[in-house]
Parts: C-alpha cells; sequence; structure tokens
C-alpha cells in the first residue's frame, strides 16, 4: 500500500461523516485455488506463530473453533438493520490511495444503510503502537463497530478484546488479528489462491526459468506471510525444478525503501529473472525503479497493484499482468458486516449468512473468515477498463 510521504512520523488523521452509497457486486467467492494439506496447514500456523506473523485468511491459524470471541447471543438473520451505528474503518495506514478506496467503499455502503462512518489510523503502515493507541481511543468514543486493517496479528489484541467486551463489534480486513480478537474477518480472496496465482504469473513471464525474488511490506505483516508461505509450497512443484527464490526482501510498505530495495535486490542477484511484489506500495515502487532502468523489458514484475497506479507501467512494458481485488468491494463488505454484527443479524459463527445490498450473500466459512472473491487479473487487454 502507497504512501506519498516516506520517512513519516507517527502523526495521524482523522475523517468522520454520514457517508455514500453501497459498494459494487461482490465477486463470488472461490473454493481456493488447489489444496493446502493438513501439513501445510500446520506448518504455516506453527511458523507464523514463532514469529508472530498469523495469517489472514482462512487458510492460515486454527484456533479450534468456529465462533469468534464475543459472539455468545445467538444471530437473528431477520432482525431489522439498526440505522445510527457509529462506525469506525482503522486502516494500517491512512493517506494511502488502496486504503483511501477500501475505506469510501465502506463510507457509501454505511451511508446507505443509515449509519455513520468515521476514518482514524496512522500514517506509518508499521507504526503498530499507534494503532492499539487508536483502539484505545474509538473504545472511549464509545463506537458501536471498528473495521481494523491490523499491522500485526497479536499486538492489538489486549485493545480489541477490551473493545469487545463494552460491547463494540470488531471486523478485520485485508490483514487480520488472532481470530479470538474479533468477530469477523474480510478476506480479499483465498490466501493460498494469492499465494499460488503469484508463482504461476511470474512463471509464465519468464518460461519457467531463472532467479526470482519475492519484494514484501513490514516483517510482522499478517497477509504477506501467509502468501509468501504459499508461494514457497507452489515452488516446490516439479514444473518449477528450474526456478530458484533467492531472496525476500522487505519495503516496510513505505515507497522510498521498497524503491532501494527492488535496487538492492538487482545488485546483490544481477542475473535475477523476476520479482513478486504482494503490496501495492512494493509493485508500484519496484516499477518505478525497473522503468527507468537497463533492466526494464528483462527483469519481470508482477504482484498486487491498484490499476490506477500500474496502468502506464503496463503500457510501457515494464510489467506484463499483475492482480488485485476490488479494495471498494473490501470496505464495503466490512461496512456490512460490521452493522449485521451490531443489529445481531450474525455473530460470526460458521455457516451464517451476511447479506449485503447488492453485493449478494456471503456465508461466514471457519474462525469466522468471510471471503470477498476470486483476484482480478489485470494486463493490457483490461487495465483501462478499471479505476481504482
Amino acid at each position: 500500500m502507497f504512501s506519498p510521504v516516506p520517512g513519516r512520523s507517527a502523526a495521524h488523521r482523522t475523517r468522520s461523516r454520514s457517508t455514500g452509497t453501497a459498494g459494487p457486486r461482490a465477486a463470488a467467492v472461490p473454493s481456493g485455488l488447489r489444496r493446502a494439506g493438513g501439513t501445510l496447514a500446520a506448518v504455516v500456523a506453527l511458523a507464523l506463530a514463532a514469529t508472530a506473523c498469523g495469517g489472514t485468511t482462512k487458510d492460515s491459524v486454527d484456533h479450534g473453533g468456529d465462533k469468534a470471541t464475543g459472539s455468545g447471543a445467538k444471530a437473528d438473520p431477520n432482525a431489522a438493520t439498526k440505522k445510527g451505528l457509529k462506525v469506525a474503518f482503522l486502516p494500517k495506514q491512512v493517506n494511502n490511495p488502496y486504503f483511501t478506496v477500501a475505506d469510501k467503499g465502506g463510507e457509501k455502503a454505511l451511508k446507505q444503510l443509515g449509519s455513520s462512518y468515521q476514518e482514524t489510523g496512522p500514517n506509518s503502515a508499521t507504526d503498530t503502537s499507534g494503532q492499539v493507541s487508536y483502539v484505545n481511543t474509538l473504545t472511549q468514543q464509545q463506537v458501536d463497530a471498528m473495521a481494523v486493517s491490523a499491522q500485526d496479528p497479536g499486538a492489538l489484541c489486549t485493545a480489541l478484546k477490551q473493545a469487545m467486551k463494552n460491547g463494540i463489534k470488531i471486523v478485520t480486513y485485508d490483514s487480520d488479528t488472532n481470530p479470538e480478537c474479533r468477530n469477523v474477518f474480510i478476506s480479499q480472496a483465498s490466501a493460498e489462491a494469492i499465494g499460488r496465482t503469484l508463482v504461476q504469473q511470474i512463471a509464465k513471464q519468464i518460461g519457467y526459468r531463472g532467479e526470482i525474488a519475492i519484494l514484501s511490506a513490514a516483517q510482522t505483516a499478517t497477509n504477506q506471510n501467509t502468501w509468501i508461505t504459499y508461494m514457497k509450497d507452489e515452488l516446490t512443484e516439479p514444473r518449477y525444478k528450474n526456478m530458484k527464490l533467492v531472496k525476500t526482501a522487505y519495503g516496510n510498505d513505505d515507497a522510498q525503501q521498497s524503491f532501494q530495495q527492488t535496487q538492492g535486490l538487482l545488485q546483490e542477484h544481477p542475473k535475477l529473472a523476476g520479482i513478486i511484489s504482494p503490496t501495492t506500495v512494493g509493485i508500484k515502487a519496484a516499477a518505478q525503479y525497473l522503468s527507468g532502468s537497463k533492466y526494464r523489458g528483462k527483469v519481470r514484475l508482477t504482484g498486487l497493484g491498484t490499476p490506477n497506479d500500474m496502468r502506464k507501467y503496463v503500457k510501457n512494458g515494464t510489467v506484463d499482468a499483475f492482480e488485485l481485488w476490488d479494495p471498494a468491494k473490501l470496505g464495503a463488505l466490512a461496512a456490512h458486516a460490521a452493522v449485521a454484527l451490531s443489529s445481531g443479524q450474525i455473530t460470526g459463527a460458521r455457516g451464517e449468512k451476511l447479506k449485503a445490498g447488492d453485493m449478494g450473500t456471503f456465508t461466514v466459512g471457519a474462525h469466522g473468515v468471510i471471503d470477498l472473491g476470486k483476484p482480478t487479473v489485470f494486463d493490457a487487454k483490461n487495465v483501462d477498463d478499471y479505476r481504482f
């Protein structure tokens, strides 16, 4: 996720107002690309727990139950939708184009639902203590629900559990906490689908041969670590026998650091054939570097990016294809979930149905996870069809 000002302090911005129309239609819910297997699921859970980097989708962590903490009451799917609720969005980083689009999707949905919207949060995507402070402040303000994109899976838990004890409903979106620290998680897509398709993309672009690197966000980013686990597992398939992952670098969701990390990767690995960057900040910064260097058209780049950020790099030959879901839909679905939880229509238990207006109906999966849908692949044929 891109921040226009590198090297930020923990300054913040708060935005509060009544809000827009419902988000666009939902994509189909995927069942996952292929097997993850019990062994891999165990490895993911153990590895991420050991490094304090839990996963962010249904494939990530098994905590043994299908109901989130604080969901003792039974759901009443026919309960009236409450109006006038105060719902706060707390992204990893404000003033970040990705989260701006996502949160505006939430804002529009809340206006249609008759509730109010507030956005607040740190300017730095690695200011975890700052996120904790914002959770505590929102709890003191007695909001009805929070939609949170967590910088770290465990760091927010104490504050979020206190909020839940105070009757505040917690929805995580984009990046999850530990499941017991929220009611539901709005997942962009299956973690397995994202991780594996990104490897498949880069493999096609480099002819299944050569060295590749990953340019990630922060080392504690829950979603990044889960996707990378599936990338590494995908690379064990025989068809990738002539490909080698030589390094995972971290740009901390900072444009300047990601640019420098790209430069460093190419200096350290002069035979590098491709880069996967599963973060909108990283892929844009990497594309900026490659576009102005001798490596343009030689070192391939794919990852997760927005069409508006990546359009010119597709057109000038720096990037063949990249992926992303519609972040506005992600924010809208988070808003619908927050209102449905506050209205008692869902509790976060597996099998419950979340009605999300024009977006359709979604099913709550294991551990309170609701999948938005399958990522879209953007290339020269369709990148001009999307404006976000």
